[in-house]
This record gives C-alpha cells, sequence and structure tokens, in this order.
C-alpha cells in the first residue's frame, strides 16, 4: 500500500510512541473508562481506531497505569457478545463507556440508562434511537455520527469523475435498518442535484444480495453506490465479488469493503472519530452531562482507491483522483 497522507499516518500508526502533552492537565480523580467495539483487538485496523482514542485521552493529559484505567472490550466481530461484554463493563463500575459502531453502542445503552456512552462510528445515531436529537441527545449518550449531508453527494461526484459518461447509478440500501431510508434520501438529492437517474436496490439480508445485484444488471446501471451498513460489512467479501462479477463499479460508505477488493471507499474518518471521542470522555469526566453534549458530525473524511480493482474493470484512475487519495491499495 502506498503510504497515506501524513496526518492519516500520525493517527493510525505508531501513535503510542509520539510525544505526549503536558499542558493538559487532567481532574485529581484517577477514572475508569470502558471500551467497546464490534472488531478484533489483533486486527490492525481496528487497533488503529482503538490506539486513536487512547492518543486523544494522552493528548489531554490522561496516562494509562498513572492516572486512568481503560477496560477493553472487543467482540472479535460476533455481534451476539456485545450484549455481555457492555454488561461486563458495567459491572466494572466504569464512568463512561466509549463504543465504536451503532451496534457497540446499541448494546451500551440497553446495558446502562445511567452510566453515559460516548459513541462514535455511527450512522444515524437519532434513527438508530440512540438519541431524541443531535442537539440536544437527552439521556446517557452523545459523541460522534457519520453522517455528513455532502457524503453521498460526493461519492457520485467521484464516480462521475472516474467515469464521465455516467448517467445512471444503482443505490444498495437496507430498508430494515432505520438509517438506510435516510440515505436513500440524501442520494436522491444529489442525484436530482448531479442530474444523474438512480436505480435504488434493495437488500434485507445477505439472501437479497444475489437479487439486488442481478437487477442492477437488468437495469443496465453504469455504477453503484453502497450505503453505510452492518449487514453489508458483514457480507462485504461476498458483496464486493457480486459487484466484480456484474462489472459494477462502486464506491462504498466503510473502507472495509475496498480492503476486500471493492473499488474506491468516501466517507469519514473513523480513526478522527475515535480520537475527538475522546474530548467527550474528558467533558464527561469532568462534569459534563451527556445528554447536553450536542452529537458532533465528521470534519475528517477519507478517500480510499483499490487500483487492483479498477484495473480489472479497465478503469483508469485520473490522476486529479489519485493525487486526493488518502490511500491507494495496490
Amino acid at each position: 500500500m502506498i503510504e497515506r497522507r501524513t496526518f492519516i499516518t500520525v493517527l493510525g500508526g505508531g501513535i503510542l510512541a509520539a510525544p505526549l502533552a503536558t499542558e493538559a492537565q487532567p481532574p485529581p480523580k484517577e477514572p475508569r473508562v470502558g471500551y467497546l467495539s464490534i472488531g478484533s483487538a489483533s486486527d490492525p485496523r481496528r487497533a488503529a481506531i482503538y490506539d486513536a482514542f487512547r492518543q486523544g485521552l494522552h493528548d489531554l493529559g490522561y496516562i494509562e497505569k498513572r492516572n486512568i484505567t481503560i477496560e477493553t472490550r472487543f467482540a472479535e466481530g460476533d455481534y451476539a457478545r456485545l450484549p455481555s461484554l457492555a454488561t461486563e463493563l458495567v459491572r466494572q463500575k466504569v464512568e463512561v463507556i466509549a463504543a465504536y459502531s451503532t451496534p457497540a453502542a446499541r448494546a451500551a445503552l440497553d446495558a446502562t440508562k445511567s452510566i453515559p456512552v460516548v459513541m462514535s462510528g455511527v450512522v444515524d445515531p437519532v434513527a438508530a434511537g440512540l438519541v431524541v436529537g443531535l442537539g440536544r441527545p437527552g439521556g446517557n449518550v452523545t459523541g460522534l455520527s457519520l453522517m455528513a449531508p455532502e457524503v453521498i453527494g460526493k461519492q457520485m461526484e467521484l464516480l462521475k469523475e472516474l467515469m464521465p459518461r455516467v448517467s445512471r447509478i444503482a443505490v444498495l440500501w437496507n430498508p430494515a435498518n432505520p438509517s438506510g431510508a435516510a440515505q436513500l434520501q440524501e442520494a436522491e438529492v444529489a442525484g436530482r442535484t448531479l442530474k444523474v437517474q438512480l436505480q435504488p436496490l434493495e437488500a434485507r439480508n445477505a439472501d437479497e444480495l444475489d437479487r439486488a445485484l442481478a437487477a442492477a444488471t437488468r437495469a443496465r446501471v453504469d455504477a453503484m453506490i453502497v450505503v453505510v451498513d452492518g449487514m453489508f460489512i458483514d457480507n462485504r467479501t461476498r458483496l464486493t465479488h457480486l459487484a466484480d462479477k456484474a462489472h459494477l463499479p462502486a464506491v462504498y460508505g466503510l473502507r472495509e469493503h475496498v480492503e476486500v477488493g471493492g473499488l474506491m471507499f468516501y466517507g469519514a474518518s473513523p480513526v478522527d472519530q475515535s480520537r475527538r471521542s475522546a474530548t467527550l470522555v474528558d467533558k464527561i469526566l469532568k462534569g459534563a452531562k451527556p445528554g447536553d453534549l450536542p452529537v458532533e458530525q465528521p470534519t475528517a473524511f477519507e478517500l480510499v482507491i483499490n487500483l487492483k480493482t479498477a484495473k480489472a474493470f479497465g478503469l483508469t484512475i485520473p490522476q486529479s483522483l489519485l493525487v486526493r487519495a488518502d490511500e491507494i491499495i495496490q
């Protein structure tokens, strides 16, 4: 892989060796913080996301085994383990739970209505029932949302830049996911603005993926956008294989798709989100109520291109895209 831009590299790798901030003064009490993730501690990408959270705390003056304890729980990709892991953190009497991903945040909220939960990597926290509103979340959950109004529009722009003659784009979404409708609506708005005809494709489970991609072939779409959805991530290898088989270039809302052969990813940086979540944890440890802290929108975005997949599609990536990519997979 070609190195990402410097700021991504600093966040994603080797961060614990970086000088730690000394100006910020942590509160005198030594807190215990929980960290809950759907991922695996041995997965380098998930490790980078967790390390960004730790670095965020370090930059605020928190040093592990000196003035803070972090209780970590990784579900190793097994969604069924999340409820019991969240309950373990509650029994550890942590003061805050940092939860990465919608399922992890949901499990934490189900496990406790009193311990503050700081979420990150969540697509649409309102639709998921985690908060009542972004401005004033209410309850015991706050954090960061992956949703940004411009994301899907930008994904369409990237497809048009890659394939100037594209006129019909499929949008794969999951009607069973509360955030799916919101993402489809964003796509419809962007499609009208960019004068692109959309072909919605529904898939509620893995068995419906084949049918959805077959419908795309019959509709003779030029390209596809795959919105953020847990079921799509769980079946990412199968999904990218189906897209390749249908010769359907696609841009995905989560980078895991590109790591297994998808063409392009554009979306919020999970590493940046994880680092920023540490700031909200710090505010809560110092007395802020989670229900009063607005849910923050993404501010850093990544573009990842799989060059091998592009070549398989017979596509030449324009230099304008290559120079903007944060990472290129050879």
